[in-house]
């Protein structure tokens, strides 16, 4: 029976009780204490430690209940969860215009091992979408299950099978993106759809946790949540995250996929805008989308150039480094450089003279900042100078991130050093400025 292969975690002593009222893993169910509480909300599977005997609700406002079931009285079962039986993209569910959700695995697609501790990749996308019945209220959402990885084996074979899908969603009449992503890049993959959507039907909202999706205080349920309902109704048809703003619940961030960067290892609040304010948020509790930014690119015709070059390199200058390690990236085929310099863009001599040998070799090399915030300035000093002379890119007020990701799109189109020097140079998705304001600068308060 569903009901048996769906609670074989949970006690014999729950399974029975569930199995009275016809409730299977998933359902949306009213559940009557018998000290005359109402709890609401989808019956999830047990965690793989704690009491057999608890049943782990999924409350409405996104948080996680246990009750136990010597305490249940009735339930009454207000919507049953059907296992999916077809492969490929589930047919669109839901009232509204017309989403698509797109999972490529991470946090937010994994459960906590409570006996190791370690998250491993757990949720379907079925699975997670039954957990959030109040997306339908928002958009008919289909489902597309294209990757289940964490973001660290993400890579620019993988950017351009996720663009392909995303403009095979727009193509058959998408008004909204949506991509669950795993945290720790995915501001490289929001800044390379930057790129490759030169222009586009509807926004492009990437969206994860930093908490998994079976933890009671997981931040999954809102970041879904205002990413689903900014797809659908944000004027702007741009590659973005969406994010929480704080610490706390109610208020999600939209930052640009270029300007965007996880800052924090954990907090709820890890991405913010570098160089740049937030083009949009959301109020989760009113659900209302509230732009920032007057300037954006509109919704139009969508114009999709996929495709990424994965022989460029990204690397960090660090004290005493040897230029040696240029050379190796040469020796070896590589196409391009990225190399975050410090201060306005600086290295050694050793390194300058190899870059210097890279660029007389064919290859592109772009010069970033370590600093983050600010710019790339090679007029300010001598050895910025000497960089400048060799032929070295600057990358501007670009993360070393957007710049991995444009070049890594740009040298997918031409090989000409002149074509990709001007190409880096070119304004195409937000991602430069030709003045960079002090905004948003991280001060270290809390």
């Amino acid at each position: 029976m569903l009901a048996l292969a769906f609670f074989v975690s949970y006690s014999d002593k729950v399974n029975a009780k569930l199995r009275e009222f016809g409730a299977v893993m998933f359902s949306k169910a009213r559940i009557r204490m018998r000290d005359g509480e109402v709890i609401e909300g989808i019956i999830l599977p047990r965690p793989d430690v704690g009491d057999p005997d608890v049943v782990i609700i999924k409350h409405e406002n996104g948080y996680n209940v246990g009750v136990h079931v010597d305490g249940i009285g009735e339930i009454e079962v207000l919507q049953v969860y059907s296992p999916p039986t077809r492969a490929g993209p589930r047919p669109s569910s839901g009232n509204g215009p017309r989403a698509a959700l797109i999972a490529t695995g991470g946090t937010i697609m994994s459960k906590v091992d409570y006996a190791t501790g370690a998250v491993y990749p757990s949720f379907s996308l079925d699975e997670l979408y039954e957990m959030y019945p109040e997306l339908r209220s928002i958009a008919s959402v289909e489902l597309i299950n294209l990757f289940s990885i964490f973001s660290e084996d993400m890579n620019p074979s993988r950017w351009t099978e996720m663009g392909d899908a995303i403009n095979k969603a727009m193509q058959g009449g998408a008004e909204g993106i949506v991509v669950l992503h795993g945290t720790d890049t995915m501001h490289y993959s929001a800044a390379a759809m930057s790129f490759a959507f030169r222009s586009a039907a509807a926004p492009i909202v990437f969206t994860g946790s930093q908490r998994s999706s079976d933890r009671p205080s997981s931040d999954s349920f809102e970041n879904i949540y205002a990413s689903v309902l900014a797809s659908v109704k944000a004027p702007f048809a741009e590659s973005v995250v969406s994010m929480h703003a704080s610490s706390s619940d109610g208020l999600i961030a939209i930052h640009r996929g270029v300007r965007a960067r996880k800052m924090h290892s954990s907090r709820r609040d890890a991405f913010v805008s570098i160089n740049a304010k937030p083009i949009a948020f959301v109020d989760v509790t009113k659900g209302e989308l509230k732009m920032a930014a007057t300037s954006f690119k509109q919704r139009g015709e969508t114009v999709y150039e996929g495709g990424f070059d994965d022989r460029v390199a990204l690397i960090k200058y660090y004290p005493g480094m040897d230029g040696e390690v240029i050379d190796y990236l040469v020796d070896r085929g590589y196409h391009g450089i990225v190399i975050e310099g410090t201060g306005f863009g600086h290295v050694s001599e050793s390194v300058r003279d190899a870059l210097g040998r890279a660029v007389e070799a064919g290859l592109p090399v772009v010069v970033s900042t370590q600093t983050i915030y600010g710019r790339v300035n090679l007029n300010v000093y001598r050895r910025g100078v000497e960089l400048e002379k060799l032929g070295v890119i600057p990358s501007g007020d670009m993360s070393s991130e957007t710049a991995y990701a444009k070049l890594s799109w740009i040298l997918a189109r031409t090989r000409d050093l002149e074509e990709v020097r001007r190409l880096v140079a070119t304004p195409m998705a937000f991602e430069l400025s030709e003045r960079t304001e002090p905004i948003n600068y991280c001060l270290g308060v809390s």
